[in-house]
């Protein structure tokens, strides 16, 4: 076939032709040419399936059957709640603590922490499954191992803050991924250690909210408790570090310019939350101190509204959220619940309306959603 995407036919007629293709062919067309194969795991793939009006909203979700990590497995959902297919299992040992962007119709997945003999490993390690081609494939490492970071996709760049890193200590650095450079690059570092926070962009810019963070005050060094590393640090060399750092929630949002290269911080963000996602133009929230409340960031003027989630559908105290066709789906925590309806929040919809309930759930608990286009 030599570099030609088919004999006879000029490539951007031939690329139209293999988009058009049964989604359920895909794999198998994979397997017919390297051409092809690359044609399919590139960007361009997606975009000639969008100005065909094939692209597709599938809900990624990582689930349990209560049995704990290795218990868990990616399912993927359509637009109507039907579970398709179950994806491989991710490369490498089971991990927490990770990564997850939706990133050119790809699931990318990086860095986190493992056990494995009782051994805490914190990785550097990124894959990223195709949903096209039915399989993972390893990316470029990233230049620091770390967990319980920020990440977010910003223009077709995936943004890595803070986190903890491979002593368990807080980190600043930050870094961002090119796809097509495969390639990490070290940015300029946020002001002070954050972790446990999350990140999301708006207008081509990165916002870093919630979390903790920590600052110099004395002659020890404290650490996390909380951090699953604390009783492996406390019995090192980190014990006789010269500087305190002491713990911190924090209201303050870090927020990158990819243009000028540098951070800028403003003070309307939130603190401890266990559940975000953005819906159109807004920033969703929920916060440990109240789960029956959703908080609403508007970037434009900075600005956040509360919202009371209703007892509809679910009794739960405790919510993971997803997306689908820009309403905002809000997952029970409650085991007990495994009967419960999901709460939809429709930001689009009249006032007073907004609240619905729906049919779309995971087969078990709902560890983190991510909704891609492909």
């Amino acid at each position: 076939m030599g570099d030609s995407v088919l004999p006879g036919l000029p490539d951007d007629i031939a690329k139209y032709c293999l988009a058009l293709v049964p989604r359920s062919c895909f794999p198998r067309m994979g397997g017919v040419s390297r051409t092809w194969r690359s044609f399919i795991k590139s960007k361009e793939f997606i975009v000639v399936r969008k100005l065909a009006g094939l692209v597709e909203e599938w809900m990624y979700v990582l689930t349990t059957d209560g049995e704990g990590a290795e218990g868990t497995h990616w399912e993927v959902l359509d637009c109507l709640g039907v579970k398709r297919y179950v994806l491989a299992p991710m490369p490498g040992p089971v991990k927490a603590g990770f990564g997850v962007v939706g990133l050119n119709g790809k699931l990318m997945v990086m860095a986190g922490y493992s056990m494995i003999d009782e051994v805490a490993s914190v990785s550097s390690d990124a894959y990223q499954y195709d949903s096209c081609l039915n399989s993972w494939s390893k990316m470029a490492n990233m230049n620091v191992a770390r967990y319980d970071f920020a990440c977010a996709e910003v223009n077709g760049v995936v943004y890595a803050v803070g986190g903890y890193g491979a002593d368990g200590e807080s980190l600043s650095c930050a870094e961002a991924y090119n796809p097509d450079a495969n390639k990490w690059t070290m940015i300029e570092s946020i002001r002070r250690p954050r972790w446990g926070c999350f990140a999301c962009g708006f207008d081509g810019k990165l916002y870093v909210m919630g979390g903790r963070s920590s600052f110099t005050i004395g002659n020890s060094r404290h650490h996390n408790n909380n951090s699953p590393y604390f009783s492996l640090i406390s019995k090192t060399n980190h014990t006789n570090k010269k500087h305190s750092r002491r713990l911190c929630t924090t209201v303050f949002v870090d927020v990158y310019d990819p243009e000028k290269r540098r951070w800028c911080e403003m003070k309307k963000g939130c603190v401890m939350v266990t559940a975000h996602a953005v819906v159109g133009k807004k920033l969703f929230c929920m916060e440990w101190k109240n789960q029956r409340k959703l908080a609403i960031f508007n970037p434009v003027d900075n600005s956040w509204k509360m919202v009371s989630v209703p007892v509809i559908g679910s009794s739960s105290v405790g919510f993971r959220f997803g997306i689908m066709e820009e309403k905002l789906l809000l997952f029970s925590l409650d085991e007990e619940e495994g009967g419960y309806n999901t709460l939809m929040y429709d930001p689009n919809a009249p006032p007073g309306s907004e609240w619905h309930t729906s049919n779309i759930k995971p087969s078990g608990l709902c560890l983190c959603c991510v909704t891609i286009k492909a």
